[in-house]
């Protein structure tokens, strides 16, 4: 019996990768910056999302996909302050690019300045899958432990912010800003980091500055790129 070994010379996701990068040119066009945000669970995605939207009511259009492996909670929590569609997976441990778009054509929205995904509690999956994000941010919560930047590096490495989460509980538990920053900066060194408590919405408006600085580059970079052609 004989074989043959056959040399792939291209990376397997290329296709997805390349996809993910119309999607996100597309939404450029838009002017509709997208953001994916990653965490373990619990680490308070979604009430974030709620103190972004009550920080921005009646300022900013937001828009929010939801992703669980079941149920429909957290975009319950959400609608009454902004449009949420929720994407089930059904047992996968992330969301796909098929799904996120099929969850915005749901939605059906026009002029979205801001669509978050919020992607399934999950820090080791999600990090290896492109939505067709312009930002990807980590929370990370103060009842997790500070060691996660070193014990889940590709999921900080691929991430351009990182939010710590909960931080009115640090009087209560062995948790510390400065370790988890630095760990997170020596794999990302030029990750953004920022320190809120999504439920009372300390920290929230530096949170929301950032976000809007992002955004206002990408509509720099378009108008720059519509002046070139």
């Amino acid at each position: 019996m004989t074989h043959r070994t056959i040399t792939v010379a291209r990376d397997v996701q290329f296709f997805a990768k390349q996809t993910a990068a119309e999607v996100r040119e597309q939404f450029a066009r838009r002017g509709t910056l997208v953001v994916n945000l990653l965490s373990s669970p619990g680490s308070g995605k979604t009430s974030l999302l709620q103190a972004t939207a009550r920080h921005w009511q009646g300022r900013h259009s937001m828009v929010v996909l939801v992703g669980d492996i079941a149920t429909d909670r957290d975009a319950q929590r959400l609608t009454p302050l902004v449009p949420a569609v929720q994407l089930t997976t059904g047992g996968a441990c992330h969301l796909d690019l098929a799904l996120v778009q099929r969850g915005w054509d749901a939605l059906a929205e026009e002029n979205v300045e801001f669509l978050f995904v919020e992607n399934v509690g999950n820090l080791v999956c999600p990090a290896s899958h492109d939505l067709g994000e312009h930002l990807r941010v980590i929370v990370l919560s103060v009842p997790e432990g500070d060691d996660k930047p070193a014990k889940y590096p590709k999921a900080f490495r691929t991430s351009q912010a990182l939010v710590i989460n909960k931080t009115d509980l640090l009087p209560y538990v062995p948790f510390s800003v400065a370790h988890a920053t630095e760990d997170a900066q020596q794999i990302q060194p030029q990750l953004e980091v920022f320190s809120v408590a999504a439920l009372h919405g300390t920290g929230i408006e530096s949170w929301c500055s950032f976000l809007e600085q992002q955004r206002q580059k990408l509509l720099a970079v378009q108008q720059a790129s519509q002046n070139q052609q």
